[in-house]
């Protein structure tokens, strides 16, 4: 018996994903840096261009050793499964970060966006710009990208806590970041709340949480209240693919947030970029945003 399938190659990775996104939003060509790990091979490549063809200020780190790690997702009725073969993405060193022309990008930004699995491949280059951010009252932002980071990453995840001015995650993994905390709740609303109070390293920004929900609404909290935004209701017939769809939310909640529009916009925004990626095949998106 055989069976045809649709393939697809498209260059992703869950931060880039996320800057691609605030890039494609923002409309600006180089509003946008990104820093990662690739390999030196026809994937790093397509990478490359993808990246730059989207306006986004690439400044890969390049193994000699390590190929280009790839996903393969598999798409059934809107339904994703996943294996990802990391290789270079797990090889990042920080002596790229600190080259003079890398710092320079870290030193002119103003907001910082870095995934909760960054943390299990570079923690000193995660603090040198977590350290950055607070010393210059700059906005720095994670999110806790799994339930395994959250789980058996907690110890550095709660080294750089403090840093983070803005928390993104769903709700599977707010209900694992309570659990390991032992705090007891798998209520949403008042773990984010609890995740908005933790000890933070200045008093610069308060803590904000932000937590989407698939089709429910998105929770925020912030001084000790919590808000909820309906996200976009989309119709079952035109859901493609899940894949990206939090990457995305980060993306365009992050593209007003530098414009320093209001969280409901920067809610609306993200909403909306989700919206638009779920009815498409990865984190992929139209030439140009229909965003008011």
């Amino acid at each position: 018996m055989s069976s045809k399938f649709n393939v697809e190659y498209i260059a992703g990775g869950a931060t880039q994903n996320s800057i691609k996104v605030a890039q494609w939003m923002l409309q600006i060509p180089g509003a946008t840096s990104y820093m990662g790990s690739i390999g030196k091979d026809k994937y790093g490549e397509a990478m490359k261009k993808d990246a730059t063809a989207a306006g986004v200020n690439v400044h890969y780190y390049e193994d000699e050793s390590a190929p280009t790690g790839t996903c393969g997702v598999c798409v059934v009725g809107g339904e994703r499964s996943l294996i990802a073969n990391l290789s270079a993405a797990n090889c990042y060193k920080v002596d790229h970060l600190k080259k003079p022309e890398n710092w320079a990008l870290v030193e002119k930004a103003k907001f910082y966006y870095i995934a909760g699995f960054f943390l299990t491949v570079s923690p000193e280059s995660i603090q040198l710009v977590s350290e950055h951010a607070a010393a210059n009252n700059k906005v720095f932002t994670m999110n806790l990208s799994a339930p395994f980071i959250c789980e058996f990453f907690k110890d550095v995840q709660e080294k750089f806590l403090p840093y983070m001015d803005f928390v993104f995650g769903n709700e599977t993994e707010a209900r694992t970041f309570s659990r390991v905390h032992g705090w007891e709740t798998e209520d949403v609303e008042q773990i984010a709340i609890k995740i908005s109070q933790l000890p933070k390293a200045t008093g610069t920004y308060k803590r904000t949480t932000v937590i989407t929900q698939g089709a429910d609404p998105v929770v925020v909290a912030e001084d000790g209240k919590v808000k909820k935004y309906p996200v976009i209701p989309l119709p079952k017939e035109k859901l493609v693919d899940t894949n990206g769809a939090g990457d995305a939310f980060v993306g365009g909640f992050m593209s007003q947030l530098v414009k320093e529009k209001s969280i409901e916009e920067c809610v609306k925004a993200g909403c909306y970029a989700s919206n638009v990626v779920i009815q498409r095949s990865g984190c992929t998106y139209p030439e140009k945003p229909d965003f008011n």
